[in-house]
């Protein structure tokens, strides 16, 4: 017996805390009896309906895109704009691993592996994210130093990250800056460069744990080979229980 949202998310039909959300709106039915108690357990031989939709399982399927600028890292959007859905032909219903912004490119994540997509995105596991971002400002030692221990935005203050100068332009005054951080706090990397006093023009995310964006244009996906799955799966899951 597993908790409903983790099973809902589990079978790939969306992330744990929509799942959450989507039984607080009473549109999750098992055995036909509206659910509303996030408490609820399940077995595998109990009938499972959300949004009107019976859930079966299916394939596991992981696919790495190369975000474009001005696509939303979201199912659907009830403004009509592009998502990264539309990028990708597949029969299976996935999801993104997490956000980029609107305006973020690079590397995502697209699964219906509720249970890995959940162990890459819990803080406890501290997968690392490289990001390259053009940042106009004065990056000095001491804006190094606050990046690197930490700083509080939002309310709470960011882990360590990884900080090295890849490029500075004197006459226009912008950087290229690589930052590594473990964390994905909304907005995270564009916050953290803002309380320092410097404004991000450009972010795209290079990696995620071992995985980058070697051959793959912008708006071109890939499927993760078996051998790839089995490494997130030992990196992710198993060496962090």
């Amino acid at each position: 017996m597993e908790r409903l949202q983790k099973v809902i998310a589990n079978l790939g039909y969306c992330s744990r805390r929509r799942a959450e959300e989507l039984i607080k709106q009473g549109k999750v039915y098992v055995n036909d009896i509206k659910i509303t108690e996030l408490g609820t357990k399940v077995s595998d031989k109990d009938k499972i309906e959300v949004e009107n939709h019976f859930l079966e399982k299916g394939e596991k399927v992981y696919i790495l895109l190369n975000k474009p600028r001005g696509v939303i890292s979201s199912v659907s959007d009830d403004k009509g704009r592009k998502t990264v859905i539309d990028l990708i032909t597949t029969k299976e219903r996935i999801y993104p691993v997490g956000r980029l912004d609107y305006d973020t490119t690079g590397l995502l994540l697209l699964t219906n592996d509720g249970f890995l997509a959940n162990a890459l995105t819990h803080p406890k596991n501290e997968i690392e994210k490289v990001y390259v971002a053009k940042v106009k400002g004065i990056i000095n030692s001491d804006k190094l130093k606050c990046l690197r221990q930490g700083l509080v935005i939002d309310g709470y203050k960011t882990a360590k990250a990884k900080v090295k100068i890849s490029k500075y332009d004197k006459k226009t005054l912008m950087s290229i800056i690589e930052i590594t951080i473990h964390e994905g706090k909304n907005h995270q990397v564009k916050k953290m460069f803002e309380a320092v006093g410097c404004e991000v023009v450009k972010l795209k995310r290079e990696s995620l744990s071992f995985l980058n964006l070697s051959g793959l244009n912008s708006g071109e996906y890939r499927y993760l080979n078996p051998k790839e799955v089995k490494k997130l799966f030992n990196e992710a899951v198993i060496t962090k229980e």
